[in-house]
């Protein structure tokens, strides 16, 4: 019998709880030094910006929980520069032509670039991704089904529905302008474009613009895009985080309801369309995708038509009378501007009248003018589009960057850095102008224009760029020819607003 007392130690080699802590140990002392390697050491560490932000991705995961990504981005890019990182392992840029080029752009065959983040991409609740979530494979697929339905041949057969919606937006503002009282522009801008969204995708209305009244799917949309934040911020943390994102909303079960009550409206309205026999009564887009999904051999499926008119219907409307507001608010902020603006539509339409196409309004110099400077001030997209770099790394604007590292241009970031634009916080539309004395613009002759990409570029940009660029000239033509427009006292700081 040993006169020695029990070994009791927790430590004990050959303790069943050592080996578990011993590993556990090991790995959190191999992640701390793996982490002030990378954050000193590591291949980003050239890069400048906060220290925490180096050491851990929680700075970035505020930023967009909280909705203050906007803001703390521009002042990141103000403080250390046009390229900041901004994570352990992601690096923000101010674009410019060729970091657009690099980032989201073309790529010749058999060249590799970044890739849309799969850690970013949200597993569809319907099992059928969208041209903003497939692959790219599937991506080239259906967007090439799409893509002649907003061609300018195509958008030139929708004109006449066109002019009559916005002819309805004017009738009704001026009903509410004879009741006297305040308008909520916003309001009648969403009523619209929403109105002329559903009449080109289904032939059929949403009646948003005769009640005057945001309809109960326009409403689900709405809470989508808001609730998209927070699961947004939360897939920086990376894989794990993002399937568990996945596995909750795939059982909670509001978040199935109003996507499928978002769902239910558009299927409902898409195969009202598809069952029609001959053709429509009006020209809309599906009679192009129809078209041209009939004649290839990989067309859509009637799931794919049911989710590309969920993403028509929340892509296509809410971004252009987004922009809208935001243009209309800086004119008012600026009567010279607003005044130089509305003088120039008025003598368009006494010449014109009503017998003009909408190509006119594209040689209206100062309107396109406002309109690119609202952009910039007030990009409906105002964060970054994520990419991340594949296993080899990629070279952006000459600067090689490691594999599997997350890049993206920050669109507020770039339209407010002084390296793209003169005076960048204030509105000028004359910047857009050429250059000349009578302007007086020289002050803006060092812009890089090139750098305004508001609806990204390359093969994943906004497939709709030219339907939203008719729809917001004509509205805002169309507004300011027949109203005089003053700011209401509440709205003078409309813009300080969370993303």
């Amino acid at each position: 019998m040993s006169s020695h007392p029990p070994q009791t130690g927790l430590l004990k080699p050959g303790n069943a709880i050592f080996l578990p802590l011993a590993f556990a140990a090991a790995y959190l002392a191999y992640v701390f030094l793996w982490t002030i390697w990378n954050a000193y050491l590591g291949p980003l560490s050239k890069y400048p910006g906060p220290r925490l932000r180096t050491l851990t991705v929680l700075p970035k995961v505020w930023s967009i929980y909280s909705g203050n990504e906007g803001a703390d981005y521009v002042a990141l890019h103000e403080k250390y520069g046009p390229i900041v990182r901004i994570a352990p392992r992601d690096l923000s840029f101010v674009g410019n032509a060729q970091t657009f080029r690099d980032i989201y752009g073309f790529k010749k065959s058999g060249e590799r670039g970044p890739f849309k983040d799969p850690v970013m991409i949200p597993r569809p609740i319907t099992g059928v991704h969208s041209m903003l979530t497939a692959d790219d494979a599937n991506h080239s697929r259906q967007r090439r089904i799409v893509a002649n339905a907003f061609a300018d041949r195509s958008l030139k057969d929708l004109e006449p529905m066109l002019k009559q919606w916005v002819a309805k937006m004017v009738e009704k503002l001026g009903e509410s302008a004879n009741a006297g009282g305040k308008t909520d522009m916003l309001k009648y801008y969403n009523c619209t474009t929403f109105d002329i969204m559903a009449d080109l995708c289904f032939n059929e209305s949403l009646n948003m613009l005769e009640d005057s009244e945001y309809s109960p799917w326009v409403k689900t949309i709405f809470a989508g895009i808001r609730a998209s934040s927070p699961f947004r911020a939360v897939r920086c943390l990376g894989r794990p985080a993002g399937r568990i994102i996945d596995m909750l909303v795939l059982r909670s079960k509001r978040i199935r309801q109003t996507t499928f009550k978002h769902l239910k409206y558009s299927s409902d309205r898409v195969d009202k369309r598809l069952a029609m026999k001959g053709p429509p009564p009006r020209a809309d887009l599906w009679t192009k995708i129809i078209e041209k999904s009939n004649a290839s051999d990989d067309g859509f499926t009637l799931a794919e038509h049911h989710t590309t008119a969920m993403v028509f219907m929340a892509a296509g409307t809410e971004t252009s009378a987004t922009a809208l507001s935001g243009i209309t608010y800086h004119l008012l902020r600026n009567p010279a501007m607003m005044a130089r603006i509305t003088a120039e539509v008025r003598d368009f339409a006494a010449t014109a009248g009503s017998n003009f196409d909408l190509d006119d309004l594209r040689r209206l110099p100062y309107l396109q003018a406002v309109i690119s400077e609202g952009l910039r001030m007030y990009p409906p997209v105002p964060i970054a589009l994520q990419r991340r770099t594949p296993a080899e790394g990629t070279t952006i604007a000459g600067d090689y960057i490691p594999g599997d590292v997350g890049v993206a241009v920050h669109q507020l970031a770039t339209y407010r850095h002084e390296s793209n634009f003169a005076k960048p916080y204030e509105f000028h539309p004359e910047r857009w102008l050429p250059i000349t004395a009578e302007e007086g613009n020289q002050a803006f002759k060092d812009d890089h224009r090139a750098a305004l990409e508001p609806f990204s570029v390359g093969p994943r940009n906004c497939i709709g760029k030219n339907l939203a660029y008719h729809e917001i000239r004509l509205i805002l033509t169309e507004t300011l020819r027949n109203f005089n427009l003053e700011l209401c006292t509440e709205s003078s700081d409309w813009t300080e607003q969370k993303v």
